[in-house]
């Protein structure tokens, strides 16, 4: 089991079963929301259990996807697809501890900053 939480603790969570390998999305929108790329790690909705979620808000970012945050310290946690499919993609710096994860791949890369470069080794979809 894996916790987790947002910088001030009014969202906190755990994660009761396995997580897909670290994403990085270097897509606007995510460089925008997070100030940097995005590292998350999957799980499905099944295996996340909220132990507070008092300062959880959702903002529609697109057609397609919409991004989970606390309105109280404005950690950024979470991104889903709209519709809901069942997984929920979760900030990996939100994870608390060593997490055992590896990064798997990269989005989007077309669309990174000017300002730093892409990982190298860590393949393109």
């Amino acid at each position: 089991m894996k916790t987790g939480s947002c910088l001030c603790g009014s969202v906190a969570f755990e994660i009761h079963g396995p997580m897909d390998d670290i994403l990085l999305c270097h897509c606007t929108q995510c460089r925008k929301q997070t100030g940097h790329y995005w590292a998350s790690a999957h799980c499905t909705d099944k295996d996340l259990r909220f132990i507070s979620k008092e300062g959880l808000a959702w903002y529609t970012s697109s057609d397609m996807a919409k991004r989970g945050f606390c309105k109280n310290c404005g950690s950024t946690l979470f991104w889903k697809t709209t519709p809901d499919n069942g997984v929920t993609s979760i900030s990996c710096g939100a994870i608390n501890g060593a997490t055992g994860l590896k990064i798997g791949a990269q989005l989007f890369s077309d669309d990174k900053g000017d300002y730093y470069e892409l990982p190298t080794g860590v393949p393109k979809r």
